[in-house]
């Protein structure tokens, strides 16, 4: 490339930048709960100093709203605005206990289809103590479903459950926002965790789709590591870490721990990402006990509105916000959560430091890597869902029966009485334990029986079980036949094969 044309490209990209700045963004703000409207306002005023071209429409979300009678913690002048603007900045809030409330954290992901979490999480040795100066993670957790999806059930009087939902759809997105975080910033290498060893077909999917997606991005390390073993290694290797991707679950879980890692839960902001809408918070709680004391750390609150900018296309704003803030903290100028005497000049409130980060708008930090968030390149785009056509078999079905006794050979000996039409039960299990046929006295029982019958034509190869087909009159006149028995059905369980896969887990012991 010629000096003329090399010239003319530094030109129009200085010229973008320039038609950028001079657009307003409006964004929502709910200011939240506690600390929240400390921090927010320490947040805003950051952000004003720093010349960021952002109205802020305040919104109330969170203890008010509840005790007000809005169940759910936010009304329709707030779903309305946040609609209007896509981009919200949410302070931490308060959900009042013992009364049944929803999480409203939860409600505002899901309702507004925000998929992705994403937390950096980097260690400011020596001025926040860590064992683990290098550390420079990003945690990216998927936001909707796992077992977040809060679908629980009592079914007998000694066992609760909560499905795990893992979908097809949600593992994509998630995984492709992951190597796309990473192809964008430069990030070298994606780590996988799952726990599917045990939960074959859940997270064996996750699994799977991270194997898919990332044969698209050979330039990228990737690799899968069992979220047990993963999760000591983050906590004493963290250097071997840089994008993660996992799912709800584990993700919430080493988030927390990443960020206690790097020196402080309070240091951390986080952004949760949807195809249309965004919102940035801190990722620690409203902390009422030391509300309106003039002593809590923005530090979180102010970490995601910089990560906000960088969404609206504000990203050196947001560098030059983030580098006065490393330089705060490396001038020794703390809040007293973070306080040492050691490595601190002066201990401040929440309204001294954000003025110190005002005073040292336009400086970068010393010994500190600079944040170079600007420096990102390309967009983050995820393709739209295209559901494949499968072959979608009846195999079988479990009958979940509640029977309150804990002798498994009787209850595998009435069933085997019923008549049931072309079908034979197969086995019996106790908490996921086969304990009929064939099971161990020492297995204990509850009263929740999974009780599976299948073809009486199964067919049984060398290497795999085979089951033959079965219709949906069958099951049916099955399940009149065990009720009519005098049994307590609770629920049902279709068992299919998609493609001649099957697509269901084998009984412990099975």
């Amino acid at each position: 490339m010629d000096c003329q044309k090399k010239k003319a490209m530094i030109v129009a990209k200085k010229k973008s930048t320039e038609d950028n700045l001079q657009k307003t963004t409006t964004v929502a703000v709910a200011h939240g709960d506690g600390i929240g409207p400390e921090i927010m306002d320490a947040t805003l005023r950051i952000m004003k100093a720093a010349g960021a071209n952002v109205e802020f429409e305040p919104i109330s979300v969170g203890e008010a709203q509840y005790l007000s009678g809005e169940s759910s913690g936010i009304g329709k002048h707030a779903w309305e605005t946040i609609g209007k603007h896509k981009v919200l900045l949410k302070g931490p809030i308060t959900t009042p206990q013992g009364k049944g409330y929803k999480s409203l954290n939860v409600t505002m992901r899901k309702t507004l289809g925000l998929y992705a979490n994403v937390r950096p999480v980097q260690a400011l040795h020596p001025y926040v103590k860590t064992h683990f100066p290098n550390m420079d993670v990003v945690i990216i957790r998927e936001n909707e479903e796992d077992l977040y999806a809060g679908i629980e059930h009592q079914q007998t009087a000694d066992v609760v459950q909560c499905l795990k939902l893992i979908t097809r759809p949600g593992c994509e997105k998630i995984v492709r926002y992951a190597f796309e975080y990473a192809k964008a910033y430069g990030r070298k290498k994606v780590t996988c965790m799952v726990k599917d060893n045990i939960m074959k077909l859940t997270d064996g999917l996750f699994h799977r789709v991270f194997e898919e997606i990332g044969a698209e991005y050979p330039d990228i390390k990737q690799d899968t590591q069992i979220i047990d073993i993963a999760s000591a290694r983050l906590a004493t290797r963290p250097k071997d870490y840089d994008v993660i991707v996992t799912s709800n679950l584990y993700g919430d879980i080493i988030s927390d721990i990443a960020a206690e890692l790097a020196g402080s839960v309070g240091m951390a902001g986080s952004a949760n990402i949807g195809t249309n809408v965004a919102m940035f918070e801190a990722i620690h709680g409203s902390a009422p006990d030391i509300s309106g004391k003039n002593l809590a750390n923005p530090s979180g609150l102010l970490n995601a509105g910089v990560m906000m900018l960088v969404h609206i296309g504000e990203a050196e704003v947001a560098d030059k916000i983030k580098n006065a803030w490393l330089r705060t903290i490396e001038d020794g100028i703390h809040t007293p959560d973070i306080y040492s005497e050691e490595h601190s000049s002066e201990r401040v409130g929440t309204k001294e430091f954000a003025n110190a980060i005002i005073e040292r708008l336009g400086e970068r930090p010393i010994s500190i890597p600079s944040s170079f968030l600007s420096e990102g390149s390309g967009t983050i785009t995820i393709p739209t869902f295209k559901r494949k056509k499968v072959n979608k078999t009846l195999l079988g079905v479990d009958v979940f029966i509640d029977w309150p006794h804990d002798n498994a050979n009787e209850i595998g000996s009435m069933l085997d009485a019923v008549e049931k039409p072309e079908m034979k039960l197969k086995m019996i299990t106790n908490r996921g334990v086969k304990v009929y046929p064939n099971g161990h006295d020492e297995t204990f029982c509850t009263d929740h029986w999974r009780c599976r019958f299948v073809s009486n034509k199964t067919i049984t190869s060398s290497e795999n079980p085979k089951y033959a087909q079965v219709n949906m009159p069958q099951l049916l006149q099955l399940l009149d036949a065990i009720h009519a028995a005098g049994f307590d059905i609770i629920k049902t369980e279709n068992l299919y094969a998609f493609d001649g896969i099957r697509g269901f887990s084998l009984g412990q012991g099975e």
